[in-house]
């Protein structure tokens, strides 16, 4: 996931169908073919688009893993990363007192 911050511009919304998913976040997809577009923090109001949804090669770096206390145990990725738990990206990513 890309972290594109709030100030982020939706164009073609009535193509695009919002799930929230939680008390904090919210996942939105095509209506028409379902494809997981974004994934927007509620609290913050941040969105994080996946990387493969960019054109053109845009050439990312993976460096930070979030909720890395959620993480299934059956996994690692091979770089070295920051990595937040649920409650950094909270104490991160949501303004005061809204958690």
């Amino acid at each position: 996931m890309v972290v594109c911050g709030s100030d982020v511009q939706i164009d073609g919304t009535e193509n695009v169908k919002a799930y929230r998913s939680s008390e904090w976040a919210e996942r939105v997809f095509c209506r028409e073919c379902g494809t997981h577009l974004y994934y927007r923090f509620l609290p913050a109001g941040d969105y994080f688009v996946p990387a493969g949804l960019f054109q053109d090669g845009v050439g990312f770096e993976f460096t930070k893993q979030i909720f890395i206390d959620r993480k299934p145990a059956y996994y690692d990725f091979a770089n070295q990363t920051v990595n937040l738990t649920e409650a950094e990206v909270f104490a991160k990513f949501a303004p005061s007192g809204n958690s």
